[in-house]
């Protein structure tokens, strides 16, 4: 189908390059597995932050993306907790990789999409967090004992 024929053509182009530039920053071309960390990364940060700002983060999103950010969510269930260790074992266990590896991943996801988005979209959405889970969403530490 050409592009002039499909109406879903330029979203899912514009979502191809919110991926590429997510499996860029994880240094893969594996978008699978790009896109099991950004699916990771958008719902276990939709979790913990209120309807609102996820209405504000979304609006920013692709419609294609949008669609994963909203998929099995229940608006009664949030904000759920802030607890670092609970995030970095939900993220590890929604992206297939070892806790080890989180800080990494959620760090190169949170820059692809920083880049993505409006100026300082992200740091508004993070200002709910406790620093040290802002901390490894921008894949600056690993939090034993958390």
């Amino acid at each position: 189908m050409t592009h002039n024929n499909d109406p879903l053509a330029a979203g899912m182009h514009n979502a191809h390059t919110w991926l590429r530039a997510v499996a860029e920053d994880l240094g893969t071309e594996d978008h699978t597995f790009a896109l099991r960390a950004l699916r990771a990364w958008m719902h276990t940060v939709r979790d913990r932050i209120s309807v609102a700002n996820s209405a504000h983060l979304t609006a920013q999103l692709p419609d294609f993306l949008r669609g994963i950010w909203y998929e099995g969510w229940v608006p009664s269930r949030v904000p759920g907790a802030h607890g670092v260790a609970a995030f970095v074992d939900e993220f590890a266990d929604r992206a297939g990789i070892s806790v080890g590896d989180v800080p990494f991943t959620a760090g190169s996801v949170t820059s692809a999409l920083d880049r993505m988005m409006s100026p300082g979209q992200l740091n508004h959405i993070f200002a709910v967090f406790p620093d040290r889970l802002s901390s490894v969403l921008r894949g600056e530490e690993l939090l034993t004992g958390a």
